[in-house]
């Protein structure tokens, strides 16, 4: 697996000192205007539980395959749909002998039991053609896991952004188990971005704060309530900022601290990459970087973020009362 740095790495060049830079790469060049031109961002995520016992990966699968309602592609080109879908890749994948295996001893770690899959979803903003979503997701699994882990996808179109399920055995066929880190999901995003662009999909793949972006993604259960308009999380972090506005509590977290340090290396990057461009005769490119500075949204925290909401709703409510009825 690969753990090289990103092909574009922004924070490398906003270090001070003294440093010569060789000429920008094309393919630098190429995301360099793909993220400033806000090409829309691929999502790859690793959903964090159920996947430790046999049974709850037979029952992530039938969840994925809505119980037999859609079908789970397989490694080996297999379509396989019905209640028993799941039953049968669990039983194919021997996952109830890894089960087994551990009840003895040989497949934990020391942060507990093992994973038997890594339940990975691939996903696109509302718009995106839903069959080049799940052709580059195909693509991307074979290129990964071919021939060394065994892996099941399905595509979802039941929410506004398509996503690909992706089931992936966690030990391969050779006995090595595959170890999710940052640079394995900064790798994933790159590679899934790649085979998007070469179906004609126009798709990026660049770390959040490098965007001027400060919310993290939300863990899948608070973003699906979320959606849903019923998440008890941002509820009670809602009713947390709104008391700490009533009672004046203006205090400054750690992590804003640290945010507004990031920006500041985001934005001395940036004027560093503008200038290196224009050097190399990119000057249109380069007055887009400088834009896209100047247009970056203020570093915030989620806590200041719900307060300025919460602060704006205040505001359009006085403004309803002021207006004359009729």
């Amino acid at each position: 697996m690969s753990t090289r740095k990103p092909l574009f790495d922004l924070f490398s060049r906003a270090r001070p000192g003294p440093r010569r830079w060789d000429r920008l790469a094309p393919a630098e060049v190429e995301q360099i205007a793909r993220t400033v031109r806000r090409t829309p961002e691929v999502m790859v995520k690793v959903l964090p539980k159920g996947a430790q016992t046999s049974e709850a990966v037979r029952k992530h699968l039938d969840y994925i395959g809505r119980k037999g309602v859609f079908e789970l592609e397989t490694d080996e080109s297999d379509r396989l749909q019905g209640r028993d879908a799941g039953e049968q890749l669990v039983e194919d994948w021997d996952l109830d002998l890894e089960s087994d295996r551990r009840g003895v001893g040989l497949a934990s770690t020391r942060h507990g039991s093992a994973k038997l899959v890594h339940k990975i979803m691939l996903s696109m903003p509302p718009g995106t053609p839903a069959k080049r979503v799940l052709e580059a997701a195909h693509n991307f699994a074979r290129e990964e896991f071919a021939l060394k882990h065994r892996y099941a996808l399905v595509l979802h179109t039941d929410e506004p952004h398509p996503h690909v399920h992706l089931v992936v055995k966690a030990v391969s066929e050779q006995g090595v188990r595959l170890n999710i880190k940052k640079a394995t999901l900064r790798h994933w995003r790159s590679e899934f971005a790649r085979n998007l662009r070469l179906l004609g999909i126009e798709a990026n793949a660049t770390e959040r704060a490098v965007r001027g972006e400060t919310s993290k993604a939300k863990k899948d259960g608070i973003y699906r309530a979320t959606e849903r308009g019923a998440s008890t999380y941002q509820r009670a972090q809602a009713e947390a900022v709104a008391a700490d506005l009533l009672t004046g509590n203006t205090r400054v977290e750690p992590g804003q601290r640290k945010l507004v340090e990031t920006r500041r290396q985001v934005e001395d990057g940036w004027r560093a990459v503008a200038n290196r461009l224009s050097m190399d005769g990119h000057h249109d490119l380069a007055n887009d970087v400088r834009r896209f500075v100047e247009r970056m949204p203020p570093a915030k925290i989620e806590r200041e973020q719900i307060a300025q909401e919460l602060q704006q709703r205040v505001r359009d409510a006085r403004v309803r009362d002021l207006q004359p009825t009729r």
